[in-house]
C-alpha cells in the first residue's frame, strides 16, 4: 500500500552484487520538514522564553540602559560609584585586553546587572500592585481615588475568619438545635486541631506555586472512580439559530482547520490573557493542556498525560477508527483539503474489527475495570499501537450519523435531545478520556465533549468561541456550502486502526455499556432559551446580572421543593498563579429572607428592600471567592491535610460529606469582539451544560448572551421522584418574570406581590 511505503524513511534488499539501498525521497524531505517545523517552534518559544523571563522590561531595554551607561562615562561622570572600576580590576582576562575596552567590558557587566536589579524591582511593585482587590467590592461606575491610582499604575507597568463564613452559610439551611450543634463542632475543631492542620497548610502555601491546585486536581478529579460521562464532562453547542452549511464533512474542515490555527497561536504565545477590568491579568497555565492530552485511567488515580504537538487527530465513524494527518510536507491542510478527507472517511464502507465498534464504552464506564482492561488488553501489541494513537491525537473527532438542533414542530424538545447527545451520545461513540473530543452531525451542527481534569469550562469556551468565529466569520463556505479552496487529490487517504479485541475485552466493553446506557438513560435534560429580556433589561434596574439570575434560582427551587438546599456556584480564581475554582454558596440567610418575604405576600417595597440585600450579600461572597477569600477550598485542603496526618475530624467530615443539591455555573462570553451581535444576532452559541452532581439535586448552567437572551441547561435525574428538569426549567422562567416585574422602575404595585404577580399572568 502506498500509505506504508511514505511511512519508512528507506527499503534495502539483498542482492548478488550486495544491499540495494533504496532511498525514498518523500520519506526523507517529511523528516527534513518535521525537523525544519521542529526547530522553528523552539527558537519561537526560546524567543518568548525571553521576552517573559526579562517581564516587564523587554530585551531593548537592556541596549538603552548600556547606551545611557555608556553614554554617562564619556561624559566624565561615574554613575556607577566606583563600581565600574572595581569590575575592571577583578576582569578575569584584563591583561589581554585595551584599557578602553576593559571600560566597555566592565561597564556593559555594570549596565546588565543594573538592569537585571531594575526587573526585579519592577517585579516586586507589580507583584504589590496586583495583590491589590479593593476595586473588585466597588460599585460599577463608581472608583474611588486609590483605586484611580491602582489602575494607572498597573496599566502603566502592566481560619477563625474560614469557621464563621462557613456557619453563615449553613443558617438558613438549618434549625436551632442543628446550628448549635454545628456551632460547637467549629469552635473545637478551632481550638484544637484547626491550628496544627492551618500550620501545615501554611507550610505548603510557602513552598507551593498554588497550596490548592495540585489537591484539587487530584482528589477531585482523577482519584474519582466513577465515570467521566456525565459525572465530570461538560459541552458546548453549536450557534443557535443558524447552521453555516449542511455538509457534515464542509463543518468539519473549516473548523478543525480553526482549531489548529489556534493551537498555533497558543504555541506561539499569542494568545491574549484575559483581563479583568482591562488592568488584571488572570493566570492562563490550564491553557497548557488543551491539545495533545489524554487522561489515563488507573486503579487507585488516574493521570494526565500531555504530549508536544501532534500533527494528526483521530476520526470516529460508524465503529471505525481512523488516524488523519492534518499536516502534509511541513504545512498545515487547508479547510477544502480536510473536507476532503473527511468525506473519504464518511465514503468508506469497509465494516469495524471484531470488537472495535463499541470500544469507547471503557471511556464511559467505571474507571477501575477500564484501567484494569488497559493494562491487560492494551499494553503490547497491534491494540497498544492504536490506543497510544487515539491518545496521543491532538484532539478527537466524532462523524455522527444523527442530525441535531432546533429541529422540526418542537425545537425544545430537539434542543433537549441535542443536549444529551453531547454529553453522552450513544456511550460508545465518544473517547470521554480525550481533553476534548469534537462532534459533527450529519446536517452540519457541531458540538464540543470536554475532560474536567485539566481545565475548567471557560478556558475550553475560549477555543470554542474562536473556532466557531473563524469558522464563519473568517473561513467561510462557497455558494454550494463547501470549504473555499482547492483539493491535492494525491493526499494519502486516512489509516484505519487496527485492533485484535479479545472476548474477555469484548465483555468487559459490554459491561462498561451497560453502565454507561444506565446513567444515560437516567439523566434528565431540558434546555432553556429564555428570550424575554436579558442583561440589558436586568441592568437598568441597577443588578448585577449574575446576582439575579441566582436570586431567581433560589425562587424557583423553593417553589419547586419548598426548601431551601445547598447551593454551589462555581467563581474563578485565576487571578492567581495556576488558580482553578472556588465556591460561591448562593443560599444565603438573605436570599431565604427575600424568598419567604415574596412567597408570603409581604408588601413589594419590603421585598425590594430584602432582594437588594440579598443581591448585594452574593456579590460581596463571589468577590471574597475571586480574590481568594472562600471557604470552600480551604476547608478543603484542611480535610486533605488531616488525611495525610492519620487523624479525624468530625468538622470536616461533616462539612466535606454535605450535597450540593443544586449545583450551578456562569460560563461568559469572553471574546466579544469576535461576533457581531447587533449585525449577525443569529450567531451566537447556545451556551453547553453538565451532570447533575446529587442524585436528588439540579445541574444549572447559563449562559448570559448579549441584552436579550439568556440560555438555561437544566440537568437531573429521572430515577428522583422529586426532581424534574422541565418543571423546574418553567419555574426559573416565572421567577425571572416576577423578579423583572418587581423591580421594573415603571411598575406600579398596589400593595402586594401576589396581587401583582396575578396582574402579570393576565396580562400574558
Amino acid at each position: 500500500m502506498a500509505e506504508a511505503h511514505q511511512a519508512v524513511a528507506f527499503q534495502f534488499t539483498v542482492t548478488p552484487e550486495g544491499i540495494d539501498l533504496q532511498l525514498s525521497h518523500q520519506a526523507l524531505t517529511e523528516i527534513y520538514l518535521s525537523g525544519v517545523r521542529s526547530w522553528k517552534k523552539r527558537i519561537i518559544r526560546l524567543k518568548n522564553s525571553v521576552i517573559t523571563g526579562v517581564y516587564p522590561a523587554s530585551p531593548s531595554s537592556w541596549l538603552f540602559v548600556v547606551i545611557a551607561i555608556l553614554a554617562t562615562m564619556y561624559t566624565r561622570s561615574d554613575p556607577s560609584m566606583g563600581l565600574i572600576a572595581k569590575i575592571q580590576e577583578h576582569l578575569p582576562v584584563s591583561q589581554s585586553m585595551s584599557t578602553q575596552c576593559q571600560a566597555v567590558v566592565s561597564a556593559v557587566l555594570f549596565s546588565t546587572m543594573l538592569w537585571l536589579l531594575l526587573i526585579f524591582t519592577m517585579r516586586l511593585c507589580l507583584k504589590q500592585l496586583l495583590s491589590y482587590h479593593r476595586w473588585m467590592f466597588e460599585q460599577h461606575g463608581k472608583m474611588s481615588t486609590t483605586t484611580k491610582v491602582w489602575v494607572v499604575s498597573v496599566v502603566f507597568t502592566l481560619f477563625n475568619y474560614t469557621c464563621s463564613l462557613y456557619l453563615e452559610s449553613v443558617r438558613p439551611l438549618t434549625d436551632d438545635s442543628q446550628y448549635e450543634r454545628m456551632t460547637q463542632l467549629a469552635t473545637e475543631f478551632e481550638s484544637s486541631l484547626g491550628n496544627r492542620l492551618q500550620w501545615y497548610l501554611k507550610l505548603k502555601a510557602l513552598w507551593a506555586s498554588n497550596y490548592v491546585s495540585d489537591w484539587w486536581e487530584e482528589y477531585v478529579y482523577l482519584r474519582g472512580r466513577s465515570p467521566l460521562m456525565v459525572n465530570s464532562n461538560y459541552y458546548g453547542m453549536d450557534f443557535l439559530y443558524v447552521t453555516p452549511t449542511p455538509i457534515q464533512a464542509a463543518r468539519a474542515g473549516n473548523s478543525i482547520h480553526a482549531f489548529f490555527l489556534y493551537r498555533r497561536k497558543l504555541n506561539r504565545e499569542e494568545i491574549k490573557p484575559w483581563l479583568l477590568r482591562s488592568a488584571v491579568p488572570c493566570c492562563s497555565y490550564q491553557f497548557e493542556r488543551m491539545f495533545d492530552t489524554c487522561r489515563i485511567p488507573g486503579t487507585l488515580t488516574d493521570s494526565v498525560q500531555h504530549w508536544q504537538d501532534s500533527d494528526y487527530i483521530v476520526v470516529y465513524h460508524r465503529g471505525r477508527y481512523f488516524r488523519l494527518r492534518v499536516y502534509q510536507a511541513g504545512r498545515l491542510l487547508s479547510p477544502r483539503e480536510i473536507e476532503f478527507q473527511i468525506q473519504r472517511i464518511l465514503d468508506d464502507t469497509s465494516p469495524p474489527s471484531k470488537g472495535e465498534a463499541k470500544l469507547g464504552a471503557l471511556t464511559a464506564g467505571d474507571r477501575i475495570p477500564w484501567a484494569q482492561a488497559r493494562k491487560k488488553h492494551f499494553g503490547s501489541g497491534v491494540n497498544k499501537r492504536s490506543l497510544d494513537c487515539i491518545e496521543r491525537a491532538a484532539f478527537f473527532v466524532t462523524l455522527d450519523d444523527d442530525e441535531q438542533g432546533m429541529l422540526g414542530d418542537d425545537p425544545e424538545a430537539s434542543l433537549d435531545r441535542y443536549a444529551k447527545s453531547l454529553l453522552h451520545g450513544k456511550c460508545y461513540d465518544r473517547w470521554f478520556d480525550k481533553s476534548f473530543s469534537v462532534v459533527y452531525f450529519k446536517n452540519g451542527k457541531t458540538g464540543i465533549n470536554a475532560e474536567h481534569s485539566w481545565a475548567d469550562a471557560p478556558v475550553v469556551a475560549h477555543l470554542w468561541e474562536y473556532t466557531l468565529a473563524t469558522d464563519c466569520f473568517q473561513l467561510g463556505y462557497n455558494a454550494e456550502g463547501h470549504c473555499k479552496g482547492e483539493v491535492d487529490s494525491s493526499l494519502p487517504r486516512p489509516q484505519k486502526l487496527n485492533w485484535e479485541i479479545a472476548p474477555e475485552c469484548e465483555e468487559q466493553i459490554s459491561q462498561s455499556l451497560t453502565v454507561a446506557q444506565a446513567l444515560a438513560d437516567d439523566l434528565d435534560f431540558h434546555v432553556l432559551s429564555f428570550k424575554d429580556f436579558g442583561k440589558g433589561r436586568v441592568k437598568r434596574c441597577r443588578v448585577s446580572p449574575d446576582a439575579f439570575v441566582q436570586m431567581a434560582l433560589q425562587l424557583a427551587y423553593y417553589r419547586n421543593r419548598r426548601t431551601f438546599c445547598l447551593t454551589y456556584e462555581a467563581s474563578m480564581t485565576r487571578l492567581f498563579r495556576e488558580g482553578r475554582t472556588e465556591t460561591v454558596r448562593s443560599c444565603t440567610s438573605e436570599s431565604s429572607a427575600f424568598v419567604r418575604a415574596l412567597e408570603g405576600g409581604e408588601a413589594a417595597e419590603v421585598c425590594r428592600r430584602l432582594f437588594r440585600s440579598a443581591s448585594e450579600k452574593h456579590q460581596q461572597l463571589y468577590r471574597l471567592a475571586m480574590t481568594g477569600a472562600g471557604i470552600d477550598r480551604h476547608l478543603f485542603c484542611l480535610y486533605v491535610v488531616s488525611k495525610y496526618l492519620g487523624v479525624e475530624s468530625p468538622f470536616l467530615k461533616e462539612v466535606l460529606s454535605e450535597p450540593w443539591r443544586l449545583s450551578t455555573s456562569q460560563t461568559p462570553v469572553q471574546q466579544v469582539e469576535l461576533f457581531d451581535m447587533v449585525n449577525h444576532p443569529e450567531y451566537i452559541s447556545c451556551g453547553g451544560g453538565f451532570g447533575p452532581v446529587a442524585d436528588d439535586g439540579y445541574g444549572v448552567s447559563y449562559y448570559v448572551l448579549g441584552d436579550s437572551m439568556i440560555n438555561f441547561h437544566i440537568s437531573c435525574k429521572h430515577s428522583c421522584p422529586d426532581t424534574d428538569a422541565h418543571k423546574f426549567g418553567a419555574e426559573i422562567r416565572k421567577a425571572l418574570h416576577d423578579l423583572i416585574q418587581l423591580l421594573s422602575p415603571s411598575h406600579r404595585e398596589p400593595s402586594k406581590v401576589g396581587e401583582s404577580r396575578h396582574e402579570f399572568k393576565k396580562d400574558l
